[in-house]
């Protein structure tokens, strides 16, 4: 791997000096062009090679800042997500209100909404709230942003449907964590973690099986107060809850019965 490593960064490192050498005394539209010409054949390393150079050597220039917006896209396009996201940041810090600051945002958020893992996810059965919620955190605060600061935006629509989404998603995180500890016997951390779902993502369907786990943690904690409490909320919500009957189902999954989205089918 430490070979393999060392031969792309040689790779890269070529590219660049090449181009370098190709493109001296070329104006900020010649290398824009050449980049879009690669973008056009998705020769993705060598278009976002262009954009940088010209980005770095032609940073006041008409051109640059588009080049930084194109060059974020076609990292990502070239399996680079990480690359791309620092590009992204460090154009939002230096064009926090630029016309097309909704798109940067919204890049974002497909960025870290669909991370190399939510794609293996379809081959290894492997439910998107168990992934580290991370990515999914930091596309819930991308596309919130959008729909926040550009509700007339293009993309705003679909940020919107992602974001209910990733509530949900986010929600499940919690909740699996929660019955995670209360599986091993960790009460507190148990009723910590459903109670950041009943106060951070009210109306979810993750909710009945918070309070599910939050009733029976304090119960198992000998704290009757709090689960005679815990169980009058569960009960005015959740009369016919199968958790009742059934308890925790260790062999089935939430996801079973919830319809995929769309972005991982």
């Amino acid at each position: 791997m430490l070979i393999l490593g060392v031969s792309l960064l040689a790779a890269c490192t070529s590219t660049q000096d090449k181009i370098n050498d190709e493109t001296l005394g070329w104006s900020a539209p010649q290398l824009y062009e050449e980049a879009r010409d690669n973008v056009r054949s998705r020769n993705w390393s060598t278009a976002s090679t262009y954009l940088h150079t010209l980005s770095t050597r032609f940073p006041y220039s008409s051109h640059a800042q588009q080049a930084m917006i194109d060059e974020a896209y076609v990292l990502w396009r070239d399996d680079e997500p990480e690359q791309a996201l620092v590009v992204i940041d460090r154009f939002n810090r230096l064009y926090p209100n630029h016309p097309h600051a909704d798109y940067m945002l919204y890049l974002k958020g497909l960025i870290t909404f669909t991370p190399p893992s939510a794609f293996l996810s379809r081959y290894t059965g492997q439910d998107p709230s168990e992934r580290d919620p991370k990515g999914l955190r930091e596309s819930y605060e991308a596309f919130s942003q959008l729909v926040e600061r550009y509700p007339q935006s293009r993309y705003a629509e679909d940020s919107q449907l992602r974001l209910n989404w990733l509530v949900n998603t986010i929600a499940e995180n919690e909740v699996n964590v929660a019955q995670y500890y209360y599986e091993r016997y960790g009460y507190v951390a148990a009723i910590n973690r459903a109670q950041v779902v009943l106060r951070d993502f009210s109306g979810v369907s993750a909710t009945e099986r918070a309070l599910y786990i939050m009733m029976k943690s304090y119960e198992a904690l000998g704290l009757q107060d709090q689960a005679s409490d815990a169980e009058r909320v569960f009960m005015q919500n959740y009369p016919n809850s199968e958790y009742l009957t059934n308890g925790l189902n260790k062999d089935g999954k939430w996801y079973d019965f919830v319809k995929p989205s769309s972005w991982f089918n």
